[in-house]
C-alpha cells in the first residue's frame, strides 16, 4: 500500500500525506474482507455453469431426451407437480421451467419448513432425483459474498466495506496521478525488482481496474442494510420502483414479491397482488393452505394463460399459498431476456398484473442495470469476464499492498506513512468526505470513527512525558 513517488513537491505536501494515509489504514482494515468478497464475487458470476457441473444428474436432462426436446412436446405443468409429489411429499410450492433444452424441470416442495428441490424430465415425466434447497453450493456463496451469513451485523459491515472501497478507489488514483512521471504508471519498468516491482504492480493493477472495481462497489450497495434498504422502501413508497397507476383495482397482499426468489431489486419489496375467493366459498377458502383451492383454475391454465401473453419458458412459478394467493411467473432479466413478472388470480384465472422492463421508473431501471451487470448476467459472457476480470484485480491489489507494507515496515512497527505537525486535508477533500458520508451514512459513520480514533492516538503520543520520581 505504497504510492509510486510523486514529485518532491506533491510527495511534501499536506495533502498528499493525508490521503496516502487515508489509503493505508483503509486498505489495511478491509483488505480481508475484499478479497473474500472478490472471491466469492468470481465464483458466483459463473453460477449456472457451476451447478451444471457440480450438479449435472439432477439439473441436465440424458442426453437422448434432450437431443430429442425440440421435436417431442412436454407433460402438463399439473403432471410434474403430481410426480414431484409422489416422490417427495409435501407442499408444493414453486415450479421453474428450463431455460432451454437440455436443463429439466425443477418442482420446490415445501417439507416441514423446508424446501427440497425435485428434477424432472419435463418430457418423459421421469425423476432424475432431488436435493434440499438449503445443501446447495452457489445460495451458500452467495451468503457469504454478502455476508449475510452473519446476520444484520454482516449486512451493516458489507456496506462499511463497500464504501470504503470507494474510498481507496478514489485515494488511490489521486496517488497514482502521472504528476508528470510515465515511469511505472500504465505498466511495470523493464528493470524494476523487489520491492519497486510490486510498487509498479500495485500502481498498473489499479490503474487500469479503478472503474471496473468502483462500478462493482456502487452497485453492490442497492444489497446494503441501510442504503439499499432506504432507497428500495423509498422507491416503493413513491412508486418510483413499480409506479402506483399498476394497482389500479388490484387487490395487494402483504407478501412481497422477494418471498419468490430471485427478481429485480426494484421490485423485491413490492407487494404481491391478492386473488379474490368466490364468496361463496367463504370459511373452506380461508382454511387452505396449498396451490389446488376448490374453485381454483389449476396450474395447467395459469401456464396457458401465461403463454397466451408471451411468456413460454425459463421463468418461475410460485404456487398460490392460501386462500388469496396467486399464481405468479417471474423471469429474471438476462442476455437474451427482459425482466417479467406476470400475476393471475388463481380463481377468475385473470391477469392481474404484467410487468415489463418498461414498468418502472428511470431510478429503478438504472440501478436493476447495475445490478444485473455488477451479477454477470446483462451482456452474457463479456459481461462475465469484464466483471471477473474485476474481481481478480481485486484480489491482486489486496496481495501487492500486503506484500508492499510488508518490506516497508520495520521489524515491530505499523508503518503507517508518516504526518506531520500542521498536515490538514483541503477543504475540497472534507467536502467530498461529508458528502460521501451523507449519501452512504454507515461509511460516513466509520469515517467519523476513524478520524476521531486518529486524532485521540495522535495526541496521547505527543502528551508530555512526566519525569518518574526520584
Amino acid at each position: 500500500m505504497e504510492p509510486i513517488p510523486a514529485s518532491g513537491a506533491a510527495q511534501a505536501s499536506s495533502l498528499y500525506r493525508r490521503v496516502w494515509r487515508w489509503h493505508f489504514f483503509a486498505g489495511l482494515l478491509c483488505l480481508p474482507f475484499i478479497f473474500l468478497l472478490a472471491l466469492t464475487g468470481a465464483i458466483y458470476l459463473f453460477n449456472g455453469q457451476i451447478d451444471d457441473v457440480v450438479y449435472g444428474d439432477l439439473l441436465l436432462r440424458p442426453a437422448a431426451t434432450s437431443a430429442t426436446a425440440a421435436t417431442a412436446g412436454n407433460l402438463p405443468a399439473g403432471e410434474l407437480v403430481e410426480r414431484a409429489l409422489r416422490a417427495e411429499p409435501g407442499v408444493a410450492r414453486a415450479l421453474q421451467s428450463p431455460r432451454d433444452a437440455r436443463h429439466a424441470v425443477q418442482v420446490d416442495v415445501m417439507q416441514g419448513g423446508a424446501v427440497r428441490q425435485v428434477f424432472l424430465d419435463p418430457a418423459s415425466g421421469a425423476l432424475l432425483g432431488s436435493m434440499a434447497e438449503a445443501g446447495r453450493l452457489m445460495p451458500l456463496v452467495k451468503r457469504i459474498h454478502s455476508l449475510s451469513v452473519a446476520g444484520t451485523a454482516g449486512n451493516a459491515l458489507i456496506e462499511i466495506v463497500a464504501g470504503w472501497v470507494i474510498v481507496l478507489v478514489l485515494t488511490g488514483a489521486y496517488l497514482w496521478w502521472p504528476r508528470g512521471r510515465k515511469a511505472g504508471v500504465f505498466r511495470i519498468r523493464p528493470q524494476a525488482s523487489g520491492r519497486v516491482w510490486w510498487r509498479d504492480l500495485h500502481a498498473v493493477t489499479g490503474a487500469f481496474a479503478a472503474v471496473v472495481i468502483l462500478f462493482l462497489a456502487l452497485t453492490g450497495m442497492p444489497w446494503s442494510l441501510v442504503w439499499g434498504g432506504q432507497v428500495n422502501s423509498w422507491l416503493t413508497a413513491n412508486g418510483l420502483g413499480t409506479p402506483d397507476g399498476v394497482w389500479s383495482n388490484i387487490p395487494r397482499s402483504t407478501v412481497p414479491l422477494s418471498s419468490l426468489g430471485q427478481v429485480s431489486w426494484s421490485m423485491e419489496r413490492q407487494a404481491i397482488p391478492a386473488s379474490t375467493p368466490p364468496s361463496h366459498h367463504g370459511h373452506e377458502m380461508a382454511a387452505h393452505d396449498g396451490p389446488a383451492a376448490p374453485g381454483a383454475i389449476g396450474i395447467d391454465q395459469a401456464v396457458a394463460t401465461i403463454a397466451a401473453v408471451g411468456l413460454h419458458d425459463g421463468y418461475r412459478l410460485g404456487l398460490p399459498n392460501g386462500a388469496e394467493g396467486v399464481y405468479s411467473a417471474v423471469r429474471f432479466r438476462s442476455a437474451q431476456a427482459s425482466q417479467r413478472v406476470i400475476h393471475i388470480d388463481q380463481y377468475s384465472g385473470k391477469v392481474l398484473m404484467d410487468l415489463g422492463p418498461e414498468d418502472v421508473g428511470t431510478v429503478a431501471k438504472v440501478t436493476d442495470w447495475g445490478v444485473s451487470v455488477h451479477q454477470g448476467v446483462e451482456y452474457g459472457l463479456p459481461n462475465q469476464l469484464l466483471m471477473l476480470a474485476g474481481c481478480i484485480a481485486a484480489m491482486l491489489l489486496c496481495v501487492s499492498g500486503i506484500v508492499l507494507w510488508w518490506k516497508r515496515r520495520p521489524a515491530g512497527k505499523l508503518a503507517a506513512p508518516p504526518r506531520k505537525d500542521g498536515d490538514r486535508l483541503a477543504k475540497s477533500v472534507v467536502l467530498i468526505a461529508v458528502c460521501v458520508g451523507l449519501i452512504f451514512p454507515p461509511l460516513g459513520a466509520s469515517m467519523a470513527v476513524a478520524a476521531i480514533a486518529e486524532t485521540i492516538w495522535r495526541r496521547w503520543q505527543q502528551r508530555p512525558v512526566r519525569p518518574s520520581a526520584a
